[in-house]
């Protein structure tokens, strides 16, 4: 079995509050691919973005990264 990491928490902050990536794509105004890609850990967000997503989401930027 492959060994997939988890850089990000995105996706399971988002089931915490009961938000979609739709949702989150719409407050960011970027494509649900994108959103999609960060919540399956395919590509990850840039800081000044990770801030952002942090901000729509009322939450630390560090509750976003797995350590």
């Amino acid at each position: 079995m492959p060994v997939f990491n988890s850089y990000n928490r995105i996706k399971i902050v988002l089931a915490e509050k009961n938000k979609s990536n739709k949702w989150l794509a719409k407050k960011l105004d970027m494509s649900e691919t994108t959103v999609s890609n960060w919540c399956t850990n395919h590509r990850q967000p840039s800081l000044p973005t990770l801030f952002k997503i942090a901000k729509v989401l009322n939450m630390n930027p560090r509750n976003l990264i797995n350590s």
